[in-house]
């Protein structure tokens, strides 16, 4: 299936580049942390989704691929990198996102963008009791400025539950945008129930058998906090399902059926 590249300006300016392919209601996936053209995880999926009938866009955000950034980082600009790519795909849209590129399209929904339904895997919600980690977002900033990239992402890898037998490789992919993991432990802090609760956007919220309890507990927490949010689980390893099993839960709830 054919894709077309283009650009977006987000509203301080900073260029976005993004991919379209496909033809019918429009969608915008959203990158966890880390993920983008040249380390990714969703673009698959999303090739599944526009041979299904969408029309898929997948963007790489701001510090990451081809996109440009503009410091400082804020939530708030992330959130318009969303709204322009939405705007570029014809106003609404419909929005998948994984891990904490869930967390960024709830932060987007709560913000009032015209997204007409979520769908959601495994975004790492802590416990309504559980304090935000800063901590952890302190260390991996202070390994990125002192040029210890690699170390960041293998600190951030292991920080958040990643198994070691998938940790056996180095990631130069990943350590070229170790700055932004930052950004992502941002977003995570800022996720509190208040928002979670202010989101009314239509949301399924998905997880696999194969993930460890923070997250699908996680996952059943946010369900709980949604005022319109539903979920389920779905055979898999840790933090991942098959394309060919989550295309068609994600198409059939996009599509208005349960």
């Amino acid at each position: 299936m054919q894709t077309a590249q283009g650009t977006v300006r987000s509203a301080d300016g900073t260029e976005i580049t993004f991919e379209r392919s496909g033809s019918g209601p429009a969608v915008v996936m959203v990158d966890p942390a880390g993920g983008y053209s040249g380390f990714d995880s969703i673009r698959g999926l999303g090739a599944v989704l526009s041979a299904e009938g969408f029309t898929v866009h997948t963007y790489d955000r701001r510090g990451r691929g081809k996109s440009g950034d503009t410091v400082p980082y804020t939530i708030a600009r992330e959130i318009e990198d969303l709204a322009a790519m939405i705007a570029a795909a014809g106003g609404t849209a419909l929005v998948y996102g994984l891990s904490s590129g869930a967390l960024l399209a709830l932060h987007a929904a709560a913000a009032g963008l015209p997204i007409r339904q979520l769908a959601l895997f495994e975004p790492p919600v802590r416990a309504e009791d559980e304090p935000p980690d800063t901590a952890f977002t302190a260390e991996i900033a202070a390994l990125v400025a002192s040029g210890r990239r690699a170390a960041a992402v293998n600190r951030f890898l292991t920080g958040i539950g990643v198994p070691a037998e998938m940790l056996t490789e180095p990631m130069p992919a990943l350590e070229a945008v170790a700055h932004t993991l930052v950004y992502d432990c941002e977003i995570s802090n800022a996720t509190t129930y208040t928002l979670l609760r202010s989101v009314r956007t239509p949301t399924l919220v998905l997880d696999s058998h194969g993930s460890s309890n923070y997250l699908t507990d996680g996952t059943a927490a946010l369900v709980e906090a949604l005022p319109n949010g539903t979920g389920r689980s779905l055979p898999g390893e840790w933090h991942r399902v098959p394309d060919k099993e989550l295309a068609p839960v994600v198409a059939d709830f996009f599509r208005g059926h349960p």
